[in-house]
């Protein structure tokens, strides 16, 4: 895969997506989204790829905001748009991910940086790493998803302050606050990722998908989370994985996941 604003890297079964526009921060603008869109597209249908790393490049920026030369001339429904279709194309296309997908967060994560690595299945971040959603000191709010998932991972409250202040926080705090699941040194953040990864890929990656799948319906208004679990639960009986992983365990031996 070759791209202008992105890199990617696959190295047993682990793809690295790196946001490579360091010179702006890592800055998302309308060709970043559809780059990530179109890389996310083709890891998620790659066999070989069993889990996603997405960083920034650099030792400054996840990802630092988006480009706001590209849109602050627009006028509302070029911004009903913009969020509409940035949400489609991007982010919740990485929620929705079968794969999972952790954000390595090595610097700031601001604006859409911050909401890009909260679509994300979870969060490691290093100890120079901040975070925030400044849109209101630009007279807009998150567009991205932002006011959503941030409230779905720290609470409305704590949500609602951080929003309201525009208040960039440090790791030591995210993880606190439950936004960020590790901090460690920026040495060590990508090892971290990796080990991660590599526990990950030792369990059923068809049990996975179906995980991924339920924890998410219980954010979805409307959708019974509870019957979507059930579901996902009887599916694994049908599965390959499903024989191995209970004959294994009976049979007191590591498990060979025939999907992985």
């Amino acid at each position: 895969m070759s791209f202008n604003n992105i890199l990617v890297d696959i190295t047993f079964a682990v793809a690295q997506i790196t946001i490579n526009r360091p010179r702006k921060l890592n800055a998302l603008n309308k060709e970043t989204i559809s780059e990530l869109s179109s890389a996310f597209t083709t890891l998620e249908n790659d066999r070989t790829v069993k889990v996603i790393l997405l960083t920034g490049a650099g030792e400054k920026a996840f990802v630092a905001g988006a480009d706001i030369a590209e849109f602050s001339n627009f006028s509302v429904e070029e911004g009903k748009l913009l969020a509409k279709k940035g949400q489609d194309q991007l982010f919740d296309l990485v929620q929705n991910l079968s794969k999972p997908v952790i954000a390595v967060v090595n610097g700031f994560a601001l604006g859409g940086g911050l909401e890009l690595a909260m679509a994300c299945h979870f969060r490691i971040a290093s100890d120079n790493a901040k975070m925030g959603l400044p849109e209101v000191s630009l007279g807009v709010i998150p567009g991205y998803g932002g006011t959503q998932r941030l409230a779905q991972l720290v609470g409305k409250g704590k949500a609602m302050e951080l929003v309201m202040t525009a208040s960039m926080i440090p790791a030591e705090e995210a993880l606190g606050l439950g936004l960020v699941n590790y901090v460690t040194t920026p040495e060590e953040l990508m090892p971290l990722a990796t080990k991660l990864a590599s526990k990950i890929m030792r369990n059923s990656l068809v049990a996975i998908s179906g995980a991924i799948k339920a924890i998410n319906a219980n954010f979805i208004e409307g959708v019974n989370g509870y019957e979507i679990e059930i579901n996902a639960f009887g599916d694994c009986f049908g599965t390959e994985d499903f024989k191995e992983g209970t004959s294994a365990f009976l049979e007191k031996r590591r498990p060979d996941f025939p999907n992985n």
